[in-house]
């Protein structure tokens, strides 16, 4: 089976081919920017996660403390449905659904679309965990993973078509970095992966075999 990244390199080799060498380098350079801000840098191993209360894609709601009563989750927090990056991994953690809920485990996915946007991805996508809507990244805030997208970047991603502020029902134009948590049964992290690129993201198998060392 073809790995996430695998898959990612395939796409970021189609992208190159397709994207202007003025969108390449504006993406480029806005990652760069956020790699030397301070901001997006997110919880570290060790840290208790704070707890929330999130509703799913069909407005029900989800609370992590009253999921980690039952055993560890995985949480990973993504862009939206509108990055392909994020529907790909999202997918290859749906193809390892069961191979969690086997380790004792549960996945919860976090975007700040709004609960219809929430919905269309869970349903384009076939999930079967639970997909939370963060409107306003207000938890994403309390993992320290929230950046603003710059003035030149917010151009580009208009020019094509990329309405994040639609799918997140404002116009902030902020987002969470791309981050995945292992969270043990006391609330406390014992993974995180961590990356201001979006391209850069740990690979489902590898959080899948982290969660077994917390079970073990």
């Amino acid at each position: 089976m073809t790995t996430m990244n695998q898959q990612f390199k395939e796409y970021i080799e189609q992208f190159k081919q397709k994207a202007s060498a003025d969108t390449q380098e504006k993406m480029s350079k806005a990652i760069e920017e956020l790699e030397n801000s301070s901001e997006g840098k997110g919880l570290r191993i060790g840290e208790e996660a704070p707890d929330f209360t999130l509703p799913d894609a069909k407005g029900e709601s989800v609370n992590l403390y009253d999921v980690l009563a039952e055993g560890p989750a995985i949480v990973t927090f993504y862009r939206g449905g509108w990055c392909p990056y994020c529907n790909m991994e999202l997918k290859a953690y749906q193809n390892i659904l069961d191979e969690i809920h086997a380790a004792g485990g549960e996945l919860i996915a976090i975007s700040p679309q709004t609960p219809d946007a929430s919905l269309s991805t869970k349903e384009k996508d076939d999930l079967d965990f639970h997909v939370l809507s963060d409107e306003g990244n207000t938890v994403a805030n309390d993992f320290h993973l929230v950046y603003h997208l710059p003035d030149y970047l917010v151009d580009v991603y208009k020019e094509k078509g990329l309405n994040v502020n639609e799918s997140n029902g404002d116009e902030s134009w902020t987002l969470p970095v791309s981050a995945t948590y292992v969270i043990r049964k006391d609330g406390t992290i014992a993974y995180e992966y961590t990356k201001e690129d979006y391209k850069d993201r740990a690979e489902p198998s590898e959080v899948l075999e982290e969660l077994k060392k917390v079970k073990a």
